[in-house]
């Protein structure tokens, strides 16, 4: 009888005729159901059923409140029915974070495209650098970057993030290029948030002092003045990739970068009837950064060890 309750047994009682039709549907026996239209009556404080030795009919009360139990059950039906569909459809509001540089070169580009996929599909894309509660302020998916620590949280790598010691040419002509760790304390250092670097090379892992002409919370800030010639910086190759590229900014120290257990990752709070907006969100991330990413092309991380 799990799964039944009295209202749903009165109308299988009513629709079917009879309680023993009622029984066979529910799968249990005629004592069970009579008990249970007992219950419901008692409860009530009214007779629902007239009852003989052939049949059964509504009293007047009965009939209006079967009318009102039908009604009801059928909300019930087409809430389930709603909902389910609604786990393998691409719909409804999607709420999303991220850090706002990347979220604005590597999400927002392809949200036109992704949007005109889904048409029934709503994005609410919030981007910051702070520290953001899924739960607590009701998003569905963050998109972070880092190494993550355990957490309560699903976290699902996306693409790896290399971090490399950068200068402009102009900088390096007029300060000098840097040939070992050492010679960096020679050099203005530039970072937001930090007054260290951590550095893993030919040598293992090793910590730099930072010390520079320059402070702030806003990485953007740092990467301008990076590009402006005030310093060396580490960056992310997703946010200097096409600088690199073009030479407007130099590797510095190429046998040294930042940790490779960083990375971009895809974090939500369940995997349990994990939303399909939000697996196929995910799925088209991955499917476009991908081990070797876009903003990698070129810079010699192409070869999966590389990319490692």
């Amino acid at each position: 009888m799990d799964g039944f309750s009295d209202f749903e047994i009165f109308a299988r009682v009513v629709t079917s005729g009879s309680m023993s039709n009622a029984a066979r549907e529910a799968g249990c026996s005629p004592a069970v159901v009579s008990k249970r239209i007992r219950r419901l009556e008692e409860r009530l404080g009214t007779r629902l059923l007239q009852r003989t030795t052939r049949q059964i009919a509504l009293t007047e009360v009965g009939q209006g409140f079967y009318e009102r139990v039908v009604a009801i059950l059928s909300g019930i039906e087409e809430a389930e029915s709603w909902a389910s569909s609604g786990s393998s459809a691409v719909r409804g509001v999607l709420r999303v974070t991220a850090p706002t540089s990347f979220g604005r070169l590597h999400i927002a580009p392809h949200l036109p495209a992704f949007l005109k996929e889904h048409p029934e599909l709503t994005i609410d894309l919030e981007l910051s650098d702070a520290y953001v509660d899924l739960v607590a302020d009701g998003f569905d998916l963050a998109v972070r970057i880092g190494e993550l620590e355990n957490s309560s949280l699903v976290a699902k790598r996306l693409a790896p993030s290399h971090r490399v010691l950068c200068a402009s040419p102009a900088h390096l002509e007029a300060c000098g290029r840097p040939r070992t760790l050492a010679d960096l304390s020679r050099h203005p250092l530039l970072a937001h948030n930090t007054d260290q670097w951590r550095l893993e090379g030919p040598d293992g892992p090793v910590t730099v002092r930072v010390d520079g002409p320059l402070r702030t919370n806003s990485s953007e800030v740092v990467r301008e003045a990076v590009i402006a010639g005030l310093g060396i910086a580490l960056r992310s190759t997703w946010d200097v990739g096409p600088e690199l590229r073009a030479g407007t900014l130099e590797r510095v120290l190429p046998d040294h970068a930042g940790s490779r257990s960083v990375g971009v990752f895809a974090v939500y709070p369940s995997r349990r009837h994990l939303a399909r907006k939000v697996r196929v969100f995910i799925d088209r991330l991955a499917e476009l950064y991908g081990p070797v990413p876009p903003w990698d092309l070129g810079l010699g991380f192409e070869t999966p060890a590389a990319a490692a």
